[in-house]
């Protein structure tokens, strides 16, 4: 046996930080092995995960890069793609220095990627595009190191990094394209391949391929939404001509894109595995900044991990491949009936490592409540901005509000303009009348001294005939005369004749003259006329021009002054109409504010609302009839639709503020989500309405049956109302229902005490002692910490309830009593229990865990009637710093009857050991093997009391709340 010691005293025994680095080391060893290995199967997620969690335990890479460059990475392709795929979740989820540490190797993947570049089938052209997209990733990087791996930043860090320089932004944003590229050219070349390989996604060789698309999809999503913003910004600083190349390139990878998701959500394999967001049908405009508003951010979602196997971390941790070729020395695992000390060492080293597991489990639950906590300061960050952008919307509201007084205002100033040109056309009218009415006048004089001209041309041509009659009679005369003066008998006769005819002639000629001269003035004067008469009608026909021209002007400037009042009037229309949205959009944003669930309103209140509102959606469906029979009636039908928007937003909100009465979550679930429907409904039934659809009133109609389906549901809270009037009884009755129990509780573990110190001896009374003396002592506590609370509970009441009284009081705060109450039940019932657990006990008929977990329980009862009087009490109260102080007297009284019936319940254990000093091999070997069955048994028995512990959680908690 000499010899069997002499190697352990020859080589030192390893300290435990020793064998732990040595166990981790080689868990991340097999751990890198199995998730690389050379199988055409996907990556197993539990060795990629134990992988990443050794980056955060060593809080660097070094380790991960040591073990995976060990593996055949230029000898077998499938390894080669795997080992893309772990390197990817890696740089994604593991500790941040794993991105530094691994641009240290990016000259040995680029090798890899030149290696593998050469290989024209299976997986080469795959490895050579994998390797480019992680070298791409490193660069980015490096290059923004305030990047994490996951490409995870709030709006606020993205700002941060760009320093507000537009410079930063487009390089940026030109990196974020690259990156881009490598994604969508890998996932183009991985379906490529699917299809020549004959596979679909739903066997191994397909699983194998498609499986790194995930983590590409991951980053896609983040890059899409980066480059959307960015460019938003960079439009907003830059002329559009300097940024044509990046928009057709980001349309381009839009939509790849979006066939890339298209293509990912027809596929089986990842139904269960992520969720991948819809993109819009177009990409956005970024010459309009207006879009970014409407811009929804796609989320990407994934599954919850599974734990790790811990059965698998154990065997791992123990090697036990080679247990056939051990010695007959190593076998011996007693010596002088006692356990070997290797066995003894391997077993405290697996505790320790378990211990320290629990240990980085813990800090991973930490990590996550941690998370928790910056999402939710994250959030009100949020509720924040969209204040300040609701602050904004207001300010645009009343800068529209301006713009339309300033359209009124232009409005008057064109109806004024137009007064004047009607006034400057009627004055040219009565110009043109008058120099009308000259016209007629001289017209008709024209004509009366043409008609005088006539008659005188008429008198005229008779004096010439006269004048030729009378010279040809004077010729003849002549003529006669000359016969007369031939003949002397008719010469005296012809002479008188002749004189007479003379006298005659000279008349003639005379009126001849006369009217010779008349003529010539009346030519003259006709000729005037005429002249005048052609100025007038040159001046007639300006005017008439004149009045063309004006009328001409004035049919115009009516027609774009109509053109112009009725665009003015239908812009006014669509803002109200979109001012109306955003009322309804605010009310149903602030429905899933979180803040607003600390706001009550009761059933009754919200009853009075519903006629007013469905008397508003009457006015808007009759105004809305007649706005389509006459357009004119706009102004009604916008009164009506901001009147019916403010009426829905307030009804809404006040319905979520009705339903947090509610002690049933389903119901007050169905309520919101009821309430959002109506929302929707509303909001669809405005756009309808802008669009002048023919669906309007149907629409409208939807919305009232919506309304009266909420009103429906919220008038079954009245029932919930109607409860929290006895609520004020129940308060006093319990708490001393709850005071009686601890009473009787303590005085009759004060009756058992005082029995088995007369009726046992020895162990037993010991024990008995023992745990009865903790129990009594964990009721005094118990008792001081209900006397405490009762203190700060007339406090509280008597500096809240006023002039009121304090069942008025109870009732005001019916939810808060409903806490107390809760939490007297459960003080009686633990007490109950407790008694029963220590009756058990000391009558022999119990266990020790029943007393534990009696006594555990009673106090989280206790904790929660601690913690319902803290709700209302002031911070400065003495009452409360007493209550603290018995509340930790009670948690200190629980740790002591817990240890003490552990104590005592390992007290028994060695008392009824038995001797196994005397056992041989076999028999020790067959205990071994029946210990290490019942160890299992008891492993799942506790697994299957813990889901039956929750389930009997669940239900309880769901009696309470019915209760």
């Amino acid at each position: 046996m000499a010899s069997l010691s002499l190697p352990r005293v020859l080589h030192p025994r390893k300290t435990s930080l020793e064998l732990e680095r040595e166990n981790f080391q080689k868990f991340q060893s097999v751990s890198i092995a199995k998730a690389v290995n050379p199988s055409e199967t996907p990556v197993k997620e539990k060795h990629v995960r134990s992988a990443i969690i050794g980056t955060y335990q060593e809080k660097s890479g070094s380790v991960f890069w040591t073990f995976i460059l060990r593996q055949p990475l230029q000898e077998n392709q499938i390894v080669a793609w795997k080992f893309c795929h772990v390197l990817h979740k890696v740089l994604r989820e593991g500790y941040p220095k794993v991105i530094s540490d691994s641009q240290r190797y990016t000259g040995k993947l680029e090798d890899i990627g030149k290696l593998w570049q050469h290989l024209r089938e299976g997986y080469g052209r795959l490895i050579q595009l994998y390797i480019r997209l992680l070298v791409t990733k490193l660069d980015f990087h490096k290059r923004n190191p305030r990047i994490p791996g996951n490409l995870q930043v709030t709006g606020e860090e993205l700002e941060a990094i760009g320093e507000n320089d537009i410079n930063i932004y487009f390089q940026m944003s030109v990196e974020m394209f690259d990156y881009m590229d490598d994604i969508l050219n890998l996932q183009r070349v991985v379906f490529g391949s699917l299809d020549l390989s004959r596979s679909n996604s739903m066997t191994p060789c397909g699983q194998c391929r498609l499986a790194p698309l995930i983590p590409c999809i991951l980053d896609a999503s983040q890059l899409y939404d980066y480059c959307v913003k960015i460019l938003f910004k960079l439009h907003g600083a830059l002329p559009a001509d300097t940024l044509t190349g990046h928009r057709d390139r980001f349309s381009k990878q839009f939509q790849e894109l979006k066939s890339f998701y298209n293509t990912i959500k027809h596929m089986q394999y990842f139904k269960h595995l992520i969720t991948i967001p819809s993109l819009p049908e177009n990409p956005p405009n970024f010459m309009i900044q207006a879009e970014l508003r409407t811009y929804i951010t796609p989320v990407v979602v994934l599954p919850p991990e599974e734990p790790l196997d811990t059965d698998t971390v154990v065997d791992s941790l123990i090697d036990t491949s080679d247990t056939n070729s051990l010695s007959g020395d190593q076998l011996d695992t007693t010596y002088n009936g006692s356990i070997s000390p290797d066995v003894l060492a391997e077993r405290d080293s697996l505790i320790d490592h378990l211990h320290q597991e629990n240990g980085r489990q813990r800090q991973e639950l930490h990590r996550l409540l941690s998370d928790h906590q910056r999402i939710v300061i994250e959030l009100k960050n949020r509720i924040l901005e969209l204040e300040g952008a609701l602050s904004t919307k207001s300010n645009e509201l009343i800068q529209e509000k301006h713009v339309n007084q300033e359209l009124e205002k232009h409005k008057s100033v064109i109806v004024s303009k137009f007064r004047e040109i009607e006034e400057k056309n009627k004055i040219v009218e009565e110009k043109f009348q008058k120099l009308k009415e000259v016209y007629s006048k001289l017209r008709d004089e024209h004509i009366n001294l043409i008609r005088k001209k006539a008659e005188i041309d008429k008198q005229l041509g008779g004096f010439k005939i006269n004048h030729e009659q009378l010279e040809r009679r004077a010729f003849e005369s002549e003529q006669r005369l000359n016969e007369l003066i031939q003949g002397q008998t008719t010469v005296e006769q012809e002479a008188q004749r002749v004189t007479q005819a003379r006298a005659e002639l000279d008349e003639v000629r005379n009126q001849f003259d006369a009217v010779k001269t008349e003529n010539l003035s009346l030519v003259a004067k006709i000729d005037f006329i005429t002249s005048e008469k052609t100025a007038i009608e040159g001046d007639l026909h300006d005017l008439l021009a004149q009045k063309e021209e004006l009328e001409t002007e004035s049919k115009r400037t009516q027609s774009q002054i109509k053109t112009d009042a009725d665009a003015a009037i239908y812009e006014l229309f669509l803002n109200c109409i979109s001012q109306a949205e955003s009322i309804l959009q605010s009310a149903i944003r602030t429905i899933d504010n979180a803040a607003i669930s600390a706001i009550t309103c009761t059933p009754d209140y919200i009853g009075d609302l519903v006629n007013p509102t469905l008397q508003t959606l009457d006015d808007l469906e009759v105004s809305y009839e007649n706005y389509v029979a006459n357009s004119s009636n706009s102004k009604q039908v916008i009164r009506c639709a901001i009147l019916s928007a403010h009426a829905l937003a307030m009804y809404l909100i006040f319905a979520k503020s009705t339903s947090n009465i509610s002690t049933d979550i389903a119901q007050s679930d169905k309520i919101t989500d009821e309430c959002k429907q109506l929302g929707s409904q509303s909001l669809l039934a405005l756009n309808y309405l802008k669009e002048k659809s023919a669906l309007t009133v149907e629409q409208i109609i939807n919305v009232k049956n919506q309304l009266k389906k909420v009103s429906l549901l919220l008038n079954a809270l009245i029932n919930v109302q109607n409860n929290s009037n006895i609520i004020g009884d129940l308060v006093e009755n319990e708490l001393q229902s709850m005071d009686k129990a601890i009473e009787e509780a303590a005085k009759k573990i004060q009756d058992m005490l005082d029995k088995s110190r007369a009726g046992d001896s020895g162990l037993k009374l010991e024990v008995n002692g023992k745990i009865l003396d903790s129990c009594t002592e964990l009721m005094k506590s118990i008792r001081n910490l209900v006397k405490k609370s009762r203190l700060l509970q007339t406090e509280i009441v008597s500096q809240g309830k006023g002039t009121a009284s304090a069942t008025e009081f109870y009732k005001r705060n019916h939810q808060w009593s409903e806490g107390l109450i809760s939490a007297a039940k459960a003080i009686a019932m633990g007490a109950n229990f407790l008694l029963e657990a220590a009756d058990k006990v000391v009558s022999g008929n119990g266990k020790f865990e029943q007393l534990m977990v009696a006594s555990q329980g009673i106090a989280a009862s206790t904790a929660q009637l601690v913690v319902a009087s803290r709700v209302k009490a002031d911070r400065n109260s003495n009452n409360l710093s007493a209550l603290s102080d018995a509340s930790k007297e009670v948690t200190r009284a629980t740790g002591s009857v817990v240890a003490t019936a552990k104590s005592c319940a390992h007290l028994i254990e060695e008392n009824d050991d038995a001797d196994i000093s005397n056992l041989s091999l076999h028999q020790a070997k067959r205990l071994e093997m029946e210990a290490q069955v019942r160890v299992l048994e008891l492993e799942q028995a506790l697994e299957t009391e813990r889901l039956r512990l929750a389930a009997l959680r669940r239900y309880h908690y769901q009696l309470d709340t019915e209760g």
